[in-house]
Parts: C-alpha cells; sequence; structure tokens
C-alpha cells in the first residue's frame, strides 16, 4: 500500500515513510491511494479477538511491515489495557457504549497511540533514525501520546496544551511525567492556536528536516488506522448480540479524527447505516452538516474541553472524497479556508450517505449524565455524554445504537459532580496524581517561541 497527500504532493510513499512524515510536505494529509475492501471476509474477522482483528485491518495498510512484527506490536501495545477484551461492548439502557478508556491514560486516544508508540520505535530502530515528536493537544492526545513514547530511545515528544483549557486531572497526567525526553509547554491560548502551531513547524520544511519532526496528532495516518479496528469490533459484538445485519454510531468528536475512522471503517465495508457526528457549543462540524458552510467561530470553554475546536484537520480528508480524490479541488479550498476562515461547499449534497451531525449544549449534556446515571447506574463522561445527548436526539432506531466512550469520567470529576449532586468520578490510578511533581514551560502563542524551544530540546 502506497500513500498520496491530499494536496497532491507527497505521493506514492510506503507506510513506513508515511508514518515518519506526519504531515505532508505540501501542507496536506496523508492517506492510502486506495481503501481495502473488506466486505468479503466479515464472517471470519466477526470471529477473532480484539489483537487479531486489528492485526488483520492493519496489514491492509502496512504492509513494508513483516506479519510477524506487526503482530508483536499489536500485542505488545494492547497488552497494557486493563480490559480483556480490550473495548468491551457495554448495553446501557436503549444504546450499547463503547468502552474505549481501558488504556494506560484513560482514554480512546491510548488505543491508537499505545501503538503508534510501539511503532515509531520498531521503525526507528531499522533505520537507526531519530525522531522530535510535537503535537497539540485539547485534553487526551497529550497524556496518551506522552505515555506511549515516555523513555523510548530515540524519540523525544514536546506537546502544547492551551493553558487554563484542559481539565486539572488531564494536566496533571501530562505534566507528571518527568522522563527526560517529554517535554511539556503550556501555552497561553486555545487549542486551534496550539494546532496551528504545530502546523506551522511542519511547514517550515528545513526546520522539519533538520531536527526530524515527527507527528503524533491524528495528522498521522497511523492514528487512524489504528481507531478504525475498534469500529469492526465493536459492531460485530452489536449484531451478534441483536441479530442485526447492520449498526448505528454516535461520535463525539472534535478533530473529525474519530470519526473519519468510523467513515474509512464504512468504505471497507463494515455495515454501517450511520455515523452522526456529535459535536458540544464548539460546533464548526455541525453547522458544516447542516448548512455546508464551513465556518470558524470563537472557541467556548466548555466541560467536554477536549472537544473545544474551531478548526477540524481531519475534515480535509473526507473533503478529498467528497471532492471525487481531485486533489487541486481539495487545495483551493484548503486556501480558501486559510484565507478567509470560511468555506461554502455548493456542489451537491454537503454530506454523504453515512455522515449526519448533531449538538448538544451543557445543560443537555449534564442531564443526560445525571438521567444516565440515576436510571442505569452507568456514569458517563461528558464527551460521551455529548455523544448520548445527540443519538438520543437522532433516535434510536431499529438497528443497534452504538456510543463511543471516549473517556473515563474520572478525568473530570468537576463535571460529574455537577451533574449528579456527588463527588463519585474517580479512580485510584487518577487520584494518586494529586500532588505529583510536576514539569511544564508556558509560553505565549507564538511558533516561534515553540520552534526555539524544540530546536532548544531537540535529539
Amino acid at each position: 500500500m502506497l500513500y498520496k497527500s491530499t494536496r497532491g504532493g507527497d505521493s506514492r510513499l510506503p507506510f513506513k515513510e508515511t508514518v515518519l512524515t506526519g504531515l505532508a510536505r505540501d501542507g496536506g494529509l496523508m492517506l492510502p491511494e486506495s481503501v481495502p475492501d473488506l466486505s468479503g471476509a466479515l464472517g471470519r474477522l466477526a470471529t477473532l479477538r480484539y489483537q487479531d482483528l486489528a492485526v488483520e485491518i492493519f496489514r491492509e495498510f502496512a504492509d513494508d511491515i513483516p506479519e510477524g512484527s506487526l503482530r508483536a506490536i499489536v500485542e505488545k501495545s494492547y497488552s497494557t489495557f486493563r480490559a480483556p477484551e480490550v473495548t468491551p461492548l457495554v448495553g446501557v439502557g436503549d444504546i450499547f457504549v463503547l468502552e474505549l478508556f481501558h488504556g494506560p491514560t484513560f482514554a480512546f486516544k491510548d488505543l491508537a497511540l499505545q501503538f503508534l508508540g510501539n511503532l515509531f520505535e520498531y521503525v526507528l530502530r531499522e533505520n537507526g533514525a531519530r525522531l522530535n515528536v510535537v503535537a497539540a493537544t485539547s485534553g487526551d492526545t497529550g497524556s496518551a501520546a506522552i505515555h506511549g513514547l515516555r523513555g523510548r530511545k530515540g524519540v523525544s515528544i514536546t506537546v502544547l496544551h492551551p493553558f487554563g483549557r484542559v481539565s486539572p486531572v488531564q494536566a496533571l497526567q501530562m505534566t507528571s511525567v518527568l522522563d527526560a525526553n517529554v517535554h511539556n509547554l503550556a501555552i497561553d491560548g486555545t487549542f486551534d492556536d496550539c494546532q496551528g502551531i504545530v502546523k506551522a513547524l511542519f511547514a517550515d520544511l528545513p526546520f522539519k528536516d533538520k531536527y526530524s519532526l515527527g507527528a503524533v496528532n491524528s495528522i498521522n495516518w497511523a492514528r487512524v488506522m489504528a481507531q478504525i479496528a475498534y469500529y469492526f469490533f465493536a459492531a460485530f459484538r452489536a449484531m451478534e448480540r441483536t441479530g442485526a445485519t447492520q449498526v448505528d454510531f454516535t461520535v463525539p468528536t472534535g478533530n473529525f479524527g474519530d470519526v473519519f475512522a468510523g467513515y474509512m471503517a464504512a468504505k471497507m465495508g463494515l455495515p454501517i447505516r450511520r455515523l452522526i457526528l456529535a459535536t458540544n457549543e464548539n460546533d464548526i462540524l455541525d453547522r458544516y452538516f447542516r448548512t455546508g458552510v464551513y465556518s470558524i467561530g470563537a472557541v467556548s470553554a466548555t466541560i467536554s474541553p477536549s472537544m473545544d475546536i474551531q478548526v477540524a484537520s481531519n475534515f480535509e480528508r473526507w473533503l478529498h472524497y467528497r471532492f471525487g480524490e481531485d486533489p487541486a479541488k481539495v487545495s483551493a479550498a484548503m486556501a480558501e479556508f486559510k484565507a478567509t476562515g470560511s468555506l461554502r461547499i455548493a456542489d451537491g449534497a454537503i454530506g454523504d450517505r453515512w455522515l449526519s451531525s448533531g449538538r448538544a449544549g451543557t445543560e443537555e449534556t449534564l442531564g443526560t449524565i445525571r438521567d444516565t446515571w440515576r436510571g442505569a447506574g452507568y456514569l458517563l463522561d461528558p464527551h460521551t455524554a455529548v455523544g448520548v445527548t445527540v443519538a438520543r436526539k437522532a433516535g434510536i432506531g431499529d438497528v443497534p445504537m452504538i456510543c463511543l466512550a471516549t473517556a473515563h469520567p474520572a478525568k473530570f470529576p468537576a463535571a460529574i459532580e455537577r451533574a449528579v449532586g456527588e463527588d463519585i468520578a474517580h479512580h485510584p490510578a487518577l487520584d494518586a496524581l494529586k500532588g505529583a511533581e510536576r514539569r511544564m514551560t508556558r509560553l505565549p502563542a507564538d511558533a516561534r517561541a515553540v520552534a526555539e524551544f524544540v530546536a532548544a530540546n531537540a535529539l
């Protein structure tokens, strides 16, 4: 399998080179030249445990890694998860909740970043290279990336998070990791500022080459690839339990990466009827799927901070398919968006046969947490509650509705207490972080200041 940029450059790169490249050199995002068709293998795949299913999916995209090595990477990556099934599917009333928070940092990002950390180590050991990873986080990516890369040879990681705009637990998970190859930057700005700085560093090709920059944000194709597996796993479990032949998914999303993985699963033949993306008040994606206008608004701080995003990077990957895989159209659209902060899709339908959207405000989300706890005895984190709220608005139909649970509620105790009136969102591993030694550097939202820090701390 070879890879191309959504904007036409960096074409025909093998998987391992694509992983190290991260953001394409022309500013686009990397995608496989073709989408594997697994529709004829669903019966066989449905019987596999999570790790074996992941190997079957990953080898379609990573065919320059021997299967034995790929299997070893996968087994090592998911051995760190607390649940034997890795991503258990739980019935909660009339929906299914896919628990994606059983990894080291209690968030769905662990599914991809434990794998990516081991993948980086394998590729770098093979070619004797070094990699200086630079990442932006709205909360969960940073801690998951740090825990995936801490202490690894040949890799350093610098994570930018918006100061005061992640939960206290999320901040502690990042800044209490004191390994020499881990650097935390608290940026005076929003996540979009952090993400913009990271993209600016990658766009400076001499700087990127000199310091061997690498990406772990979902601009890296391997992140999306790793997330495809749990869509297959969840769909198989839900269809097995209900006898259904299709499923619906609702996905709380900010950067469009998680829901795009589901879109790829559908393109690969998984029988998905609906993919409903769910946003909080930062609703650039919901506004697009309702109006056809993709337009930046002000970032609002909410109880679901990992979704407080107004520029969704992976939307460009979907546009690539929406525009018939025409890189010229994608390039023109992204140039227009960069220049004006707005983009109107006028030709034909604004969506496709899978994707739709919905929005949930803070009070609705708090109500869903409260009602689900009182009615079903199940505690939702505020991001998952956004998804459940939107799912109910969309309607629970005659096929299983699977809502992705993106984080453990103990990462957001203040929001849970506000919803249910009790301080009940805890986990011993997260409570143990209180009072831990912390290390971080506070910087302005300035690409030059961050570049100087990265250069001073690069391997």
